[in-house]
This record gives C-alpha cells, structure tokens and sequence, in this order.
C-alpha cells in the first residue's frame, strides 16, 4: 500500500519557518545547545518521520528599511548556524530519520558541495539529503563578497553544470573499489576510481573525488523550484519535491505537471516524492486545537511579513504604503522567490497587487491556512490531500518548538498508521529506503535535460 512521506522542517536557529514560533510560552529558549537539536531528532524519529529537513540561508533578514536592527530586536530569523554540523549532531542521536540540510550552488564550489554531503551520508549510514538552492537575495550576495544577484533563470543554467559537477563526482568511485588488501598493500584498485575532468560554461572541475560511495548510492536531491526556469530545473534533478500548495485543487494540477514534465526529459515519475508544506495545529480534541491556534495566531507581527517578505523577494517593502499597488516595472523586478509573487498574483486575481495582499496571500510571516483540529481531522485532510493526488508527503512546519512536534507524533502519527497510510516501523536503514527510491547506482542522474 502506498505510504505517506513525512518531513519535520527546520532552521538552525531561534525559530521554525514560522518566525514568531520562538515567542511562544511554551517553545525551548536553548536553540543554541546541541541538546535542543537532538531532542528534536529523537522526536522526529519515534513518529518514524522519514527525513529531518533544515532551510537556510546565507543572511539574516535586512532588507526591509536597508538595516538588520529590527530583524535582531524581534529574532525574526536573525541567527542562521550552520545546518549540516547541526545534522551531524542529530544524526548521532539517532539511527534510522533521514537527514538533509539546504546549500546554495550560488556561493559555494561544487567539489565541496560534493564532499560535505558524500561525508555526511557516509557518516549517518546513507541517511543525507541535500536542497539544492540558487541564492536569491542582495544580502547574501554581499556577505558572499559579491555586487549584486545573479539573474533568476542564469542561477539556475549555473546550478544545471553545478549538479553534473556533483553527480559526476559522487559516481567518481566504484562500489568495489575500495580492497584493503594489507598483504599485497593495495588499499583500493586503481583502475576503479577515476577522474571527471569536466569544463563548461560556468565551471570546471577535474578531480578525482576524494569519498567513496555510501549504502544508498549518493545523498538524495530535495528541490523546491516552482517557477517556470526553477520547475525545468527540479523536473530535472529533484527526488524529494518541497512544494506551497494553497489548496489541493492547485497541488493536484501543479504535482501532476511536475511529474509530467519529469518524463518528458526522460525521467520516472515514480522516482520524483512531492511533499507540501503544512502548519497543523493539533490536540486531543478540535476544540482544544482551536484555542491552542488562537493564542499561536496572536504571536506574529507586522514586522515578520514585511521582513520575510523583503528577504524572500529581494525588494524593499518598507518603501511603500501598505494599500499601495505595486507597479508593473516593480513587479518584474523582483528577483527573490517568484514563486512567491506569482501566486499572491493568481490568488489575489490583482494585476498590481498591495503590500497588504502579499502579506495575506503569501502568508509569509503568519501563521496561513493552519490545519486545525484533533486526530481524526487532521489526518482526515492529509488523507484526502494524498488519495487525491495533490501530493506524496508533507512537510511539517511546527508552530513552536518542540510542543508542535510532539503533539503531531502523539496525536496524527497513530491515527495515520491505524488507517494504514504510515509506517509503523522503518523498514530499511536509508532514507532512500523510507523513501520508497532505490540505491542510486553509478550514472542514473544521467537522464534527460
């Protein structure tokens, strides 16, 4: 029977991606002591979650007003560790929830991005997984010791050599190489790890690589492009799809042509897992799960939207009126998450849209569209959503942490499993395992594009 994919989502920091998460009565203060990480991991792991999953990025919100005070002042994400040590950590506490953290193609080298997470997969038993994103944002470019933002779809021609880079040199190594012969002293065969020597247009990279494969084959890809450029892209190399679906009549449609321009290029759907990003509010009861989501609801501010909003979107929000429309010439200058612009366009069904209506139609920052209830409505909405076809999985955002964690493992894990939607047990070691995908072998990302 068809199982669910389930991801808990992550930032290393004083929050989740709902900003406000930190302000809660009830959340951990001690985001900064490995404890707090690995009692999340463990967490995660009794409600036999398939993959731990960390968003980052490479600044902290400032482009609301050109200044970081407000963004320090509130803790709207002003603290960003670096996720992958953080895994590493988890991945101590546990033995069995996969692991996977965001990395920018934009700023780092591909033989690194290669070795970070062939290192952690080796190191967590085949468990890693890697998010590919091209960086979107001014902030991180200066950080980066860069002028300006690459353009959106150039981003992504760069991060297309990037990815060949990464595959060919996870593929650098047999899976027999490796002989330990002490005798004859012969530690690998050498006719069995080779050099890639690739050039290209952005880059060049000759190696040979310098980590031998790990039991699934190499890190599984999660992506999350949802622009026209951004979905050829994940069509292209995305395994683990992390998708903003506003209602399951859009996820239906946008899942399935995702999956369909997936076989144009060649590819099995069956080897594409789409997963939505959800809020669920949860408890004993729908009642009780109402009040919990109204004092939850009342922690956000005004300032998180504009924050987020500017960050996410590369553009100023403070520079203009809350009702004012933005204009045309401001619209097709946004060079952040066009994602984020093009539904707060379609949902809105505004040509020039307000600030007001990206905050409403975005839900950046607010706590937007929360699925609230006890067990059974909770799971009743997820069931439909995947029998449905709006999606494979979804990603868990908690409201606060780890309460929200801990109460959707007590409440919607059992009653998942009891209607035979999730796994009671983990049934492999990997995560391509939990997944559902088979062990990468040496030149399978070779397909269409």
């Amino acid at each position: 029977m068809r199982q669910m994919t389930l991801i808990g989502f992550l930032q290393a920091q004083n929050c989740t991606n709902f900003a406000a998460s930190w302000r809660h009565p009830d959340s951990r203060t001690d985001f900064l002591s490995v404890d707090y990480y690995q009692h999340i991991a463990r967490v995660l792991e009794a409600g036999k979650f398939d993959l731990a999953f960390f968003d980052d990025r490479l600044a902290m919100p400032d482009i609301l007003g050109g200044d970081h005070g407000h963004t320090v002042e509130h803790g709207i994400r002003c603290v960003k560790m670096d996720p992958v040590t953080i895994l590493t950590a988890m991945g101590m506490a546990t033995e069995r929830l996969g692991l996977g953290s965001t990395y920018s193609t934009t700023y780092y080298e591909p033989f690194h991005v290669a070795r970070v997470f062939a290192t952690l997969d080796l190191m967590t038993g085949g468990r890693a997984a890697w998010n590919v994103v091209t960086s979107l944002n001014s902030s991180e470019a200066r950080n980066m010791g860069r002028t300006e933002v690459v353009e959106h779809d150039l981003r992504y021609d760069q991060a297309d050599e990037f990815m060949e880079i990464v595959h060919g040199h996870w593929d650098t190594w047999e899976d027999d190489a490796i002989v330990l012969d002490k005798q004859r002293s012969v530690f690998a065969n050498r006719e069995k790890v080779h050099r890639l020597d690739y050039e290209g247009r952005f880059y060049s990279s000759r190696g040979p690589f310098t980590v031998p494969r790990s039991p699934q084959g190499y890190p599984v890809v999660i992506q999350a492009g949802q622009s026209g450029r951004g979905r050829r892209f994940a069509a292209r190399w995305g395994e683990l799809m992390f998708v903003m679906y506003p209602n399951m009549q859009v996820g239906a449609r946008a899942t399935a042509e995702l999956k369909q321009e997936a076989e144009r290029i060649g590819r099995d759907p069956a080897t594409m897992k789409v997963a939505t990003l959800i809020h669920p509010v949860v408890a004993a009861t729908q009642a009780e799960a109402e009040d919990k989501c109204a004092a939850i609801a009342a922690l956000p501010t005004e300032d998180d939207s504009l924050s987020l909003l500017s960050e996410a979107l590369n553009f100023d929000f403070g520079s203009k009126g809350m009702d004012e429309p933005f204009t045309d010439a401001e619209l097709a200058s946004i060079s952040g998450l066009q994602a984020i612009r093009d539904r707060v366009l379609q949902d809105s069904g505004k040509t020039n849209p307000t600030v007001r209506d990206f905050i409403h139609y975005s839900g950046r920052g607010q706590l937007h569209d929360p699925w609230v209830g006890g067990p059974k409505e909770v799971a009743d909405r997820m069931e439909q959503w995947f029998e449905e076809g709006g999606c494979d999985g979804f990603v868990v955002a908690a409201t606060y942490v780890p309460g929200a964690y801990e109460d959707f493992v007590k409440f919607v894990v059992p009653e998942l499993q009891r209607r035979g939607l999730f796994r009671k047990e983990y049934e492999g070691r990997t995560l391509r395992d939990h997944l559902g995908l088979k062990r990468a072998e040496r030149g399978d990302w070779r397909r269409g594009g």
